[in-house]
């Protein structure tokens, strides 16, 4: 299936009855009074975040959505009927903004997450409503306030702990393999991942965390080249970046050079998304002679100048990828104690029983 993170859409909630004029007329009831009811309110439109949605593709091909109005209000006191509502499936991380103004209104962070992206109108009065002692046959009535109508943007950024970015063909996709339950297309060429995967990393019991892997970036991806550039936004709610080089390239171009492109390419996208923890790994180790790896990594950090954590792995045989697992499992529960208040703990990164 597609993946598609952005979309408009037109939002209208429904109308509200209008309000009915009528007197009771029975037999023996000479003065019955007014007995006109109130319209029903127009249906809402909700938004809902669903866990089992990843993509926003159902909006590409269905992009007026509509509440029922409510039904007018009637004599003999019956009130109109309120219009029915209507719920918006969306994949969890959806940003919800006005398509005029790029406001954001609303953001889905949690499963099943509820919030109203458009109000239906009220009902209006019956004559009933303004029967007094002065004004006993009132002939007033008011008409339904018309519902919310918006045009909204759709933007979905996954929420991934911890995102993988380098180049094409840095071995992001094997990687994530060798590490988490996802399962993308692996090829030994450039560019076969062209669209967000998520995977989530099995630390221990009831332990884990959530990986993604993006499109591969090329210099210029800031300003709009390659796919990468389209994929950027998602590493924004990720709390670690690992950056992934190829430290043996098959075309033989020096690794520092397109690692120094990489980081350049985030400082012009997002300066906030430059600056999260970054960490440095190594990949491929398994293509570079065991008796040359040591001076090439030491030589690598020192001409990248680089002064963070560094990984040496190899996403195919697995070799450091389990050193790499835990570190960033500790990084990550140690971000998450930090920002969530004390005894709203993520289960996910519960102290274990060594901690």
């Amino acid at each position: 299936m597609k993946f598609v993170d952005e979309a408009f859409i037109d939002v209208a909630a429904g109308d509200g009855g209008n309000g009915c004029v009528s007197f009771r007329h029975e037999k023996y009831k000479e003065f019955g009074g007014p007995n006109g009811g109130d319209g029903g309110r127009g249906g809402h439109v909700f938004a809902v975040a669903d866990p089992n949605l990843n993509t926003l593709v159902d909006y590409r091909f269905s992009r007026r959505h509509e509440a029922r109005r409510g039904e007018h209000g009637m004599g003999s006191d019956m009130f109109g009927a309120a219009g029915d509502d209507i719920v918006l499936k969306m994949p969890v991380g959806t940003i919800i903004s006005d398509a005029d103004t790029a406001e954001v209104l609303y953001e889905l962070l949690e499963p099943g997450e509820r919030v109203t992206i458009a109000k239906g109108g009220d009902g209006g009065f019956g004559n009933m409503r303004f029967k007094s002692a002065i004004n006993r046959a009132p002939r007033q009535k008011t008409p339904g306030w018309p519902g919310e109508k918006k045009r909204l943007k759709l933007e979905l950024k996954v929420l991934a702990d911890v995102g993988l970015l380098g180049l094409p063909n840095a071995g992001k996709s094997t990687l994530i393999s060798a590490i988490s339950n996802a399962r993308p297309r692996i090829a030994d060429y450039p560019f076969t991942t062209l669209h967000p995967n998520l995977g989530v990393v099995r630390v221990g019991p009831e332990q884990s965390f959530v990986v993604a892997d993006l499109p591969g970036l090329i210099a210029g991806a800031s300003e709009g080249a390659g796919l990468g550039h389209q994929f950027l936004r998602h590493l924004q709610r990720t709390g670690l970046l690992l950056h992934v080089v190829d430290l043996a390239p098959f075309d033989g171009s020096d690794p520092v050079a397109q690692a120094k492109a990489i980081v350049d390419e985030l400082r012009k996208y997002d300066r906030a998304l430059y600056e999260k923890p970054r960490w440095l790994v190594l990949n491929k180790l398994d293509m570079v002679p065991a008796d040359e790896r040591q001076a090439r990594v030491k030589d690598f950090v020192k001409r990248f100048r680089y002064k963070g954590p560094v990984f040496e792995i190899s996403g195919l045989t697995h070799e450091g990828c389990d050193a790499l697992v835990q570190a960033a499992y500790q990084h990550i529960k140690a971000q998450r104690a930090a920002d969530q208040p004390a005894g709203d703990q993520d289960p996910r990164f519960a102290p274990d029983a060594a901690g």
